[in-house]
C-alpha cells in the first residue's frame, strides 16, 4: 500500500472500530509505522511515563488506549476525524521532549512540539489546513485540562477558546485522562468530575467575554 493508503486505512479504523487500539497494535508489530511519518507514532513505544501516573507502561500503549476511549465518545464529537486524528496524534511531541529531570520522567512543552509535529505529519499526506488546523489545536491544547483545573501558570483559556470548540477540547481531555492503566470505579468518577469541572470554568469563561466582544 501506498503512505496515503496507509493513512486512510488507519483513518477507516478510527472511524468505525470499537477498539482502534487492535488494528493500530498490528500495524506496529507489523512494520507498517517503520516509515516515516508512521514512525512518529512507532516511536512512543520507545517513551516510557512516570509509572505513578501511566502505569500502563510507554506513551504508545497509553495513546491506543486513549484512542479506544475516544471510540466510546467519537458520536458526541462535531467532527469524528478530526476528534479520532487528535487522539492519536495528541502525544507524539512525547519523543523529543521526555528527560529526566531530578530523578522523574517529565515532558515538558511536549504539547507545543506534538503541534508542530502534528502539522507536518499531516501536511505529508496533502490534506486541507482546515482538517490540519483544527486537528493541530486539539493536539496543542490537550493538556489545559489539567492546567486548568489545577490552576497551574500553563493555562491559557483565552488563547485555546481562539483555536478549539469547547465541546471537542472537553473529549479529548477526557479521553486523554481516562486512557490510563490501573484505575478504579472512584478514579473513573473522580476523572470525569474534574473535566466536568474544567468545561465548566472554560464554558463561563467564554461566556463573560461575549459581552466584551460585542461591544468591540
Amino acid at each position: 500500500m501506498s503512505d496515503k493508503e496507509i493513512f486512510l486505512d488507519i483513518e477507516k479504523h478510527l472511524l468505525s472500530d470499537e477498539k482502534p487500539s487492535v488494528y493500530l497494535d498490528e500495524l506496529l508489530k507489523e512494520g507498517t509505522l517503520d516509515k516515516y511519518p508512521f514512525s512518529m507514532i512507532k516511536d512512543l513505544q520507545e517513551v516510557e511515563q512516570n509509572p505513578k501516573f501511566h502505569p500502563e507502561g510507554n506513551v504508545f500503549i497509553h495513546t491506543i488506549m486513549v484512542v479506544d476511549e475516544g471510540a466510546k465518545n467519537r458520536e458526541k464529537s462535531n467532527n469524528k476525524r478530526t476528534f479520532m486524528w487528535s487522539l492519536l496524534l495528541h502525544d507524539i511531541g512525547k519523543k523529543p521532549t521526555t528527560k529526566i529531570r531530578k530523578g522523574r520522567l517529565t515532558s515538558y512543552d511536549h504539547d507545543i512540539v506534538g503541534a508542530d509535529m502534528t502539522r507536518s505529519f499531516l501536511t505529508y499526506f496533502n490534506e486541507e489546513e482546515s482538517f490540519i488546523a483544527e486537528v493541530t489545536a486539539l493536539v496543542r491544547w490537550h493538556m489545559q485540562s489539567l492546567f486548568v483545573t489545577k490552576n497551574l501558570k500553563f493555562q491559557n483559556i483565552s488563547n485555546m477558546l481562539e483555536d478549539v470548540n469547547i465541546n471537542e477540547i472537553v473529549l479529548v481531555s477526557l479521553s486523554d485522562r481516562l486512557g490510563r492503566g490501573g484505575l478504579d470505579d472512584n478514579e473513573i468518577k473522580n476523572t470525569e468530575i474534574e473535566v466536568g469541572r474544567f468545561k465548566e470554568k472554560i464554558s463561563n469563561f467564554y461566556k463573560n467575554k461575549q459581552p466584551e466582544a460585542k461591544k468591540s
